[in-house]
Protein backbone atom coordinates (compact mmCIF):
# COMPACT_ATOMS: atom_id res chain seq x y z
CA UNK A 1 0.00 0.00 0.00
CA UNK A 2 1.74 3.33 -1.00
CA UNK A 3 -0.87 5.78 0.79
CA UNK A 4 -1.02 6.97 4.66
CA UNK A 5 -3.38 5.81 6.45
CA UNK A 6 -4.84 5.03 10.13
CA UNK A 7 -2.53 1.78 10.58
CA UNK A 8 0.09 3.55 9.63
CA UNK A 9 -0.52 6.03 12.78
CA UNK A 10 -1.66 2.82 14.79
CA UNK A 11 2.11 1.45 13.96
CA UNK A 12 3.79 5.07 15.15
CA UNK A 13 1.89 5.19 18.47
CA UNK A 14 2.66 1.47 19.58
CA UNK A 15 6.52 1.86 18.38
CA UNK A 16 6.59 5.49 20.60
CA UNK A 17 5.19 3.71 23.05
CA UNK A 18 6.58 0.03 23.17
CA UNK A 19 9.98 0.72 21.28
CA UNK A 20 10.85 -2.49 22.10
CA UNK A 21 7.95 -4.99 21.13
CA UNK A 22 8.36 -7.24 18.13
CA UNK A 23 6.78 -6.78 14.97
CA UNK A 24 4.16 -9.53 16.01
CA UNK A 25 3.54 -7.56 19.10
CA UNK A 26 2.72 -4.75 17.19
CA UNK A 27 1.09 -6.74 14.78
CA UNK A 28 -1.30 -7.82 17.26
CA UNK A 29 -2.31 -4.39 18.26
CA UNK A 30 -2.78 -2.73 14.90
CA UNK A 31 -4.74 -6.39 13.91
CA UNK A 32 -1.50 -7.21 11.35
CA UNK A 33 0.90 -9.96 10.32
CA UNK A 34 4.15 -9.53 12.12
CA UNK A 35 5.11 -9.22 8.19
CA UNK A 36 2.95 -6.75 7.22
CA UNK A 37 4.01 -4.82 9.62
CA UNK A 38 7.51 -5.06 9.32
CA UNK A 39 6.86 -3.77 5.39
CA UNK A 40 4.89 -0.72 6.75
CA UNK A 41 7.80 0.21 9.35
CA UNK A 42 10.32 -0.29 6.24
CA UNK A 43 8.21 1.63 4.31
CA UNK A 44 8.31 4.43 6.39
CA UNK A 45 12.12 4.63 7.43
CA UNK A 46 12.02 4.48 3.51
CA UNK A 47 10.13 7.60 3.13
CA UNK A 48 11.94 9.27 6.40
CA UNK A 49 8.66 9.13 8.17
CA UNK A 50 10.93 7.38 10.52
CA UNK A 51 13.91 9.13 10.88
CA UNK A 52 16.42 6.07 13.11
CA UNK A 53 16.14 3.94 15.86
CA UNK A 54 17.90 4.78 18.91
CA UNK A 55 18.38 3.91 22.57
CA UNK A 56 17.50 6.73 25.26
CA UNK A 57 20.13 7.06 27.90
CA UNK A 58 19.02 8.93 30.83
CA UNK A 59 21.98 9.82 32.29
CA UNK A 60 20.81 11.42 35.40
CA UNK A 61 20.56 7.71 36.39
CA UNK A 62 24.12 7.44 35.62
CA UNK A 63 24.95 10.60 38.31
CA UNK A 64 24.71 13.47 36.24
CA UNK A 65 22.96 15.77 37.64
CA UNK A 66 24.48 19.38 36.92
CA UNK A 67 22.88 20.87 34.75
CA UNK A 68 23.59 23.87 32.63
CA UNK A 69 22.38 26.28 29.42
CA UNK A 70 25.77 27.44 27.72
CA UNK A 71 25.33 31.22 25.07
CA UNK A 72 27.89 30.32 22.57
CA UNK A 73 29.58 33.43 20.95
CA UNK A 74 31.41 32.68 17.50
CA UNK A 75 33.63 34.70 15.77
CA UNK A 76 32.65 35.64 12.39
CA UNK A 77 30.22 33.41 10.76
CA UNK A 78 30.30 29.67 11.54
CA UNK A 79 27.64 27.46 9.74
CA UNK A 80 25.02 25.46 11.94
CA UNK A 81 26.85 22.05 10.04
CA UNK A 82 29.90 23.27 11.34
CA UNK A 83 28.53 23.94 15.13
CA UNK A 84 26.91 20.39 14.63
CA UNK A 85 29.83 18.67 14.03
CA UNK A 86 31.80 20.07 16.51
CA UNK A 87 29.89 19.29 19.12
CA UNK A 88 28.08 15.94 18.25
CA UNK A 89 30.74 13.91 19.60
CA UNK A 90 30.55 15.92 23.10
CA UNK A 91 27.93 13.44 25.43
CA UNK A 92 27.62 16.07 27.30
CA UNK A 93 25.49 18.12 25.08
CA UNK A 94 21.96 17.14 25.43
CA UNK A 95 20.98 19.71 22.71
CA UNK A 96 21.94 22.91 20.65
CA UNK A 97 20.75 25.33 18.76
CA UNK A 98 21.01 28.66 17.00
CA UNK A 99 19.40 30.97 18.13
CA UNK A 100 17.94 34.74 17.65
CA UNK A 101 19.55 37.47 19.73
CA UNK A 102 23.71 38.07 20.42
CA UNK A 103 24.47 34.94 20.97
CA UNK A 104 25.09 32.95 18.13
CA UNK A 105 23.94 29.01 19.63
CA UNK A 106 22.18 28.36 22.85
CA UNK A 107 23.16 24.66 24.35
CA UNK A 108 21.76 22.00 27.15
CA UNK A 109 24.32 20.56 29.02
CA UNK A 110 24.43 17.77 31.40
CA UNK A 111 27.64 16.57 33.95
CA UNK A 112 28.26 14.42 36.88
CA UNK A 113 29.13 17.29 38.85
CA UNK A 114 30.47 21.44 38.53
CA UNK A 115 34.06 19.71 37.76
CA UNK A 116 33.31 17.43 34.66
CA UNK A 117 30.92 20.71 33.58
CA UNK A 118 33.79 22.33 34.04
CA UNK A 119 35.73 20.19 31.87
CA UNK A 120 32.69 19.59 28.93
CA UNK A 121 32.67 23.61 28.74
CA UNK A 122 36.86 23.57 27.55
CA UNK A 123 36.42 20.72 25.00
CA UNK A 124 33.20 23.02 23.51
CA UNK A 125 35.36 25.95 23.15
CA UNK A 126 38.03 24.06 21.89
CA UNK A 127 35.95 22.42 19.21
CA UNK A 128 35.07 25.17 16.95
CA UNK A 129 36.24 29.04 16.48
CA UNK A 130 34.50 30.37 20.03
CA UNK A 131 34.91 33.83 20.62
CA UNK A 132 33.08 33.18 24.48
CA UNK A 133 30.64 31.44 26.17
CA UNK A 134 28.12 32.32 28.83
CA UNK A 135 26.87 29.50 31.50
CA UNK A 136 23.54 29.00 33.52
CA UNK A 137 23.46 26.87 35.70
CA UNK A 138 20.49 25.21 36.62
CA UNK A 139 19.47 25.09 40.28
CA UNK A 140 15.61 23.06 39.29
CA UNK A 141 13.71 21.81 36.12
CA UNK A 142 10.25 23.13 36.72
CA UNK A 143 8.57 22.09 33.42
CA UNK A 144 10.07 18.99 31.08
CA UNK A 145 8.71 17.88 28.44
CA UNK A 146 11.42 16.55 26.64
CA UNK A 147 10.20 12.61 27.33
CA UNK A 148 7.00 14.13 25.72
CA UNK A 149 6.11 10.98 22.65
CA UNK A 150 4.80 13.87 20.24
CA UNK A 151 1.46 13.34 18.69
CA UNK A 152 -1.27 12.65 20.43
CA UNK A 153 -5.12 11.62 19.18
CA UNK A 154 -6.88 13.48 22.14
CA UNK A 155 -7.78 17.18 21.84
CA UNK A 156 -6.15 19.88 24.39
CA UNK A 157 -9.26 21.16 26.80
CA UNK A 158 -8.97 24.28 25.25
CA UNK A 159 -9.46 22.91 22.13
CA UNK A 160 -12.91 20.72 22.56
Amino acid sequence: MDRWDGIDEQILAELAEHARATFAEIGERVNLSASAVKRRVDRMYERGVIRGFTTVIDRSALGWKTEAYVQVYCHGRISPDELRRAWMDIPEVLSAATVTGTADAILRVLARDMRHLEDALERIRTSADIERSESIVVLSNLIDRSRASGVSDRPSPRCR
